[in-house]
């Protein structure tokens, strides 16, 4: 079984505020790899951080309403930018047989970033969604470079052994399930 994480898409990190790279395009595609991967029965899991800009429970702290949880999905809490750490993800995947995750959301350099690496220490084979995650522009890089960026060190990273990390376009993951 697959699964596919989507990460701190929340209205805290979305709505107004810092501008993100191609927002509604990384909405899309991650409806698009959701709607996809649930009429194959994979897991589908949403991932919210909470801190003091999203406390747990308030508007901020909810997932877009363009990307609704359905009744199967699982939803995760998480206070740091590694959704394994001090929750309930590993055990909830392991219980499921997951073996691959495909991973997208927000923001690239951090909690992304820090999953997919996170995600395949724990053992799991990976599939970075190339353009279904985003970020903002940081006062030395661009959003866009940021994001070009660690498609290209995933894409080049070693994997521990056995484990693989790909790096692909949602439309291109999608039709490889």
């Amino acid at each position: 079984m697959n699964a596919l994480l989507i990460i701190d898409m929340q209205h805290a990190w979305l709505d107004g505020g810092t501008p993100r790279f191609d927002k509604q395009g990384v909405i899309r595609r991650l409806s698009l790899a959701a709607t996809t991967m649930r009429q194959r029965g994979d897991q589908i899991v949403f991932i919210r951080h909470a801190n003091d800009d999203a406390l747990a429970g308030s508007a901020g702290w909810q997932v877009i309403t363009e990307l609704p949880v359905e009744k199967n999905d699982v939803l995760i809490d998480k206070t740091a930018c590694d959704s394994f750490a001090d929750t309930a993800l590993l055990s909830r995947l392991r219980q499921r047989g997951c073996q691959t995750l495909y991973i997208g959301g927000l923001a690239t350099e951090f909690c992304v970033d820090t999953t997919i690496r996170s995600a395949a220490s724990h053992g799991f084979d990976v599939v970075a969604l190339s353009d279904a995650h985003t970020t903002g522009d940081r006062s030395h890089l661009k959003a866009g470079q940021i994001v070009e960026h660690h498609n290209w060190v995933w894409a080049n990273m070693a994997a521990p052994a056995g484990r693989a990390i790909r790096v692909y376009a949602t439309s291109v993951a999608m039709t490889m399930l």
